[in-house]
């Protein structure tokens, strides 16, 4: 009986110094602890990277900001304060454009001016065989001529051929006669000149005006003008309407 009494209270001994004993963790629990820490760590570090990297944007931006605002305002700031000029009634003039020019008309003109009049014409057996060498186109009569030379026809026009070489002349001749007969006038006086400054004292454009004046079909008559016209160194020149 003592016996079986004793080996009991060694068996409950032997209990209560197992319960009392600390119970070890496992090494396979404490390796998923350990890399449960390690995670959360570096998620950790993420989010404050994260958070840093925001806030860096966001200075930024506002720094932009800052600066745009300030660069709008510089030249506000360097004047001051001001005041605007009260605006006043304006009226807007357009100016004027130029009137077209014929250029092409004009280039077809001077063609046909240098074209039509030529030094090498003819014109000894179309003037009247007279003191002044007059001339009258077919169909006028010789009262026309006489009334040129008394000088019942008002001058209306004049062109000095004076100091002109002879192409400059021939084109100038040409050209007067267009415009004289584009304004409507019918008496007109050419100016060739005596010759007196001229080799042999001769007169170098007056035969040639003749001849220039005889080609064109506007000049119905001419005649030597009155000495207090010019004389020898002139033509009167008779054109016809300017409808022909």
């Amino acid at each position: 009986m003592k016996n079986i009494l004793s080996v009991g209270l060694l068996c409950m001994y032997d209990g209560i110094q197992n319960l009392t004993q600390p119970i070890l963790a496992s090494p396979k629990d404490t390796a998923m602890k350990a890399k449960s820490l390690q995670d959360l760590a570096a998620i950790r570090q993420q989010v404050n990277a994260a958070a840093l990297a925001a806030a860096a944007a966001e200075e930024a931006r506002r720094e932009a900001e800052r600066r745009a605002e300030a660069e709008r305002n510089l030249f506000t700031h360097a004047v001051g304060n001001v005041k605007p000029i009260a605006a006043k009634p304006r009226v807007l003039i357009t100016p004027q454009r130029p009137a077209a020019r014929p250029l092409q008309q004009t280039l077809d003109d001077q063609a046909a001016l240098s074209e039509s009049m030529s030094d090498e014409f003819d014109v000894s057996t179309l003037l009247d065989v007279d003191d002044q060498l007059s001339f009258r186109r077919p169909g006028i009569g010789t009262d026309v001529t006489r009334k040129l030379r008394k000088g019942e026809w008002a001058m209306q026009g004049q062109l000095d051929l004076h100091g002109l070489r002879s192409d400059e002349a021939r084109e100038a001749v040409g050209q007067f006669v267009r415009d004289a007969k584009r304004m409507g006038w019918r008496c007109v006086r050419v100016v060739h000149g005596k010759g007196l400054g001229s080799p042999g004292k001769e007169p170098v454009l007056k035969s040639k005006v003749q001849r220039w004046l005889v080609q064109k079909n506007e000049v119905l008559a001419f005649v030597q003008a009155k000495p207090s016209d010019g004389g020898a160194g002139a033509l009167v020149v008779l054109l016809g309407p300017s409808n022909i």
